[in-house]
């Protein structure tokens, strides 16, 4: 349907697609990269915080309308992630932000089409709010009246890209290199002495014992010396840190992409990972929204219909922790508190081969495996009553929405 409404006798135009801006270009540049790389004949644009919007006047739009999505955001400011469908009339409006960027803004004419994007979009962790209309029962959500959201709003007008805008700052470009190349041309060129200098024998002196100190300093360098042998529960984590630090940067990492299916996210020791599949997208399509929703990322292809984005989790204070119970204990304890959940579990001692130096040792550690419907701050609290807690792994896989966690307990 037409992307266009009219709202408190305003005509606002919507289903706009979103980007962050590169920040080492203009909002206008980047939008014309943007334009460049899509398939899609984009020939109206808005700027609005540090996103760049783009839209073609064939969906409904047209310059000086203002932007539905940009008047919603600007009115949920408190709110860093929200999903809200709007019902106006007939129709139904959605809007998707995530972490301060909109990820989707679209007006559709079908209830179930907007209740089932709805549902898709509000699997993903950390919403800070939900909004839908009561009728449809959906857990944590309220509604709200679209014309009593807007009703402040500033106004974020679209305007039509400009071909002779967007050749002028590469002009200024090239006549700023000619006048530096003409400055060059003109400069005097430089002279040198003919003057020579002698080396006297004092100067030879102090050259020598410089040699002599930088030489003993090496030495000291490059010196292997034994160091005290270093384990890992020395060096652990806050475990609901970890936890909070992998939920928040998993909810980072399932930006949802148009033409892309996630499958898992998975968030390892240093680093978290997210696998897509392709359904109807292309690469290109791919890029062009991963650099602006996962900024930092690494995009590494594994395949022309499978896709890996990973990026670095940021360090936690960590401090020693070791549980004072024997192995034995820690593994009934630790069943028995599964079995009271009735969660299943898989709990066991494994070695672990840790390295210091050219030393090397084999540690104890119970191991425990276990899937569950539970975020990672809500399950992690099963450990609360040990020490020397780990959580190594958590994967939230999309197909069965279900987290794998693998957790370490270090004992003495």
């Amino acid at each position: 349907m037409k992307q266009a409404i009219t709202i408190n006798h305003r005509k606002y135009a919507t289903g706009l697609f979103w980007q962050p801006v590169n920040p080492v270009m203009t909002p206008y540049l980047y939008a014309r990269q943007l334009v460049a790389k899509s398939n899609k004949k984009y020939n109206l644009l808005t700027e609005f915080k540090s996103m760049v919007g783009l839209a073609d006047f064939r969906d409904g739009p047209r310059a000086g309308m203002y932007s539905l999505a940009a008047a919603v955001t600007n009115a949920f400011s408190e709110f860093v992630s929200f999903l809200a469908v709007f019902q106006i009339n007939n129709v139904f409006y959605l809007i998707a932000v995530r972490n301060g960027v909109i990820i989707r803004d679209v007006l559709l004419d079908s209830e179930s089409e907007a209740r089932k994007l709805y549902s898709e979009l509000s699997n993903m962790p950390d919403w800070t709010a939900l909004i839908a209309p009561t009728s449809w029962g959906m857990p944590r959500s309220q509604e709200k009246n679209l014309t009593n959201v807007i009703r402040k709003d500033i106004g974020v007008r679209l305007r039509q890209i400009s071909i002779v805008k967007s050749i002028m700052p590469s002009v200024i470009a090239i006549c700023v290199f000619l006048l530096i190349v003409v400055a060059i041309m003109y400069m005097p060129v430089f002279t040198t002495s003919n003057k020579q200098t002698s080396l006297t024998p004092e100067m030879a002196a102090e050259y020598q014992r410089l040699l002599q100190e930088k030489n003993e300093e090496l030495d000291k360098k490059f010196k292997i010396e034994k160091k005290s042998f270093e384990y890992p529960y020395d060096y652990l984590p806050n475990v609901m840190e970890r936890a909070r630090l992998c939920y928040k940067a998993i909810g980072f990492m399932m930006q949802p992409v148009a033409g892309w299916n996630q499958r898992n996210v998975l968030c390892g020791e240093d680093r978290v990972s997210g696998t897509f599949i392709r359904d109807f997208g292309t690469l290109n399509d791919f890029y062009i929204v991963a650099s602006g929703l996962l900024p930092g990322g690494v995009v590494e292809q594994k395949s022309e219909n499978e896709i890996k984005v990973s990026a670095k989790l940021p360090a936690l204070k960590e401090g020693a922790s070791i549980d004072d119970r024997d192995q034995e204990s820690v593994i009934r304890d630790v069943v028995s508190i599964f079995q009271q959940l009735n969660m299943k579990a898989d709990i066991r001692v494994a070695n672990e081969v840790v390295r210091s130096g050219i030393s090397r040792e084999t540690v104890d550690v119970v191991e425990v495996d276990a899937s569950s419907k539970l975020i990672p701050t809500e399950f992690m609290q099963i450990f609360n009553g040990f020490n020397g807690v780990y959580m190594k792994s958590v994967d939230w896989n999309m197909t069965n929405r279900v987290w794998n966690y693998k957790v370490l307990i270090y004992t003495k």
